[in-house]
């Protein structure tokens, strides 16, 4: 199976290999996505040092959390493309804070943390978003995270997906307008 001609019942296949532990399974699921996660984490991180060390993450995310893994969450592919972009946003946040952040600036560091009344909300709503947000297109997605996650303004969007930057304010409306729907159904 190569990473073009990725088959989703091939695809749930390997993932139910992988959800009972077998390592033959996640390495061809490994062989048969990573070359697309890896677009999608060096699109969005802009640095291969970092979108290596996501996809890495997202894998490991992938073998442990395989079983929980369900149809209303989207197709097994776009299920694991989520992951690669969260993982990659939650890097990205992560090295910011790192990079400006001195030593005598640590103890003032605010916990952004989720408590366990925002987890549990979280987890009741994050299949439905995830779901929501495969429906997008990749501009419209790439362009409502990089904004809201990374907090991008319009003109560094416009830069980070060569794209003038009338066509990028047209994907984040238009993809908020189509998440506003998918979530209201």
């Amino acid at each position: 199976m190569s990473q073009i001609d990725v088959n989703q019942d091939d695809l749930m296949r390997l993932l139910v290999g992988v959800a009972q532990g077998d390592r033959r399974s996640f390495q061809q699921l490994y062989e048969s996505i990573s070359g697309r996660m890896f677009g999608v984490c060096l699109k969005l991180a802009g640095q291969r040092e970092l979108a290596e060390e996501a996809l890495q993450e997202a894998f490991i995310q992938i073998w442990h959390h395989a079983r929980e893994y369900h149809s209303d969450r989207g197709t097994p592919l776009g299920w694991m493309m989520t992951i690669a972009r969260y993982r990659t946003l939650d890097l990205m946040r992560a090295r910011k804070v790192r990079q400006h952040a001195g030593e005598d600036q640590l103890e003032q560091v605010e916990d952004h943390r989720a408590g366990p009344l925002d987890e549990s909300l979280r987890d009741a709503g994050a299949a439905q978003l995830t779901g929501c947000l495969d429906e997008l297109s990749d501009n419209q997605r790439d362009s409502i995270l990089l904004s809201y996650y990374k907090g991008l303004t319009h003109d560094e969007l416009s830069q980070a997906l060569s794209s003038p930057i009338g066509t990028v304010k047209s994907w984040i409306r238009r993809g908020l307008i189509a998440l506003k729907r998918c979530l209201e159904r």
